[in-house]
């Protein structure tokens, strides 16, 4: 009996502590940085790392420039190359609190949570603080946020001849979806 309590009381300790920290290599990154009458800039990458810590509602996201594709190979290749110099620069890197986060609050309909944090782009380390949406999907927790980050702020030069065609201002996009059970390493 001694030995069958034991085990139950293991059992539901690791049960707890897998849901403390929960992990996907598939959140999505999407940027646009379009002007109207010229021809659109956005890119998107599906292979970004995130780490969601539900007891302290820490978030940390890790994205491969090279990662990111768009619809011309020449855009893609001038990104990399010129703008993001991804060979010197090859990642970004997001850190943050969840301002209020309490797993036991999510909930099926969506609910609006601030995240306050540090990113690191070509470079540049800047403190932001977003919004986004929280709430439970089938098998775990998704998150969606959408905000702007400016080009200058990362000392992103956009060369003069095409200043007009591409926008200082790029539209952000991120979204994860954690399947609860799945155990940050």
């Amino acid at each position: 009996m001694k030995t069958l309590l034991l085990l139950l009381s293991l059992l539901t300790a690791f049960s707890i502590n897998a849901q403390e920290k929960l992990a996907t290599r598939n959140s999505e990154v999407f940027f646009e940085a379009s002007v109207p009458l010229f021809e659109p800039v956005k890119a998107e990458n599906k292979n970004v790392q995130c780490v969601l810590n539900t007891k302290k509602g820490t978030i940390s996201f890790t994205v491969d420039i090279e990662n990111f594709s768009f619809e011309r190979s020449l855009m893609q290749e001038h990104f990399n190359k010129i703008y993001m110099e991804s060979s010197k620069y090859p990642k970004a890197t997001f850190k943050g609190l969840i301002e209020k986060f309490d797993l036991k609050n999510i909930a099926s309909q969506p609910t609006e949570y601030y995240i306050n944090g540090k990113i690191n782009l070509h470079g540049e380390t800047k403190n932001i603080r977003v919004s986004a949406t929280i709430k439970k999907v089938a098998n775990g927790i998704e998150i969606i946020s959408n905000f702007n980050l400016n080009t200058d702020d990362y000392k992103i030069e956009i060369p003069y001849i095409i200043r007009s065609k591409v926008s200082k201002s790029v539209k952000v996009s991120v979204k994860s979806v954690f399947i609860m059970g799945l155990i940050a390493q």
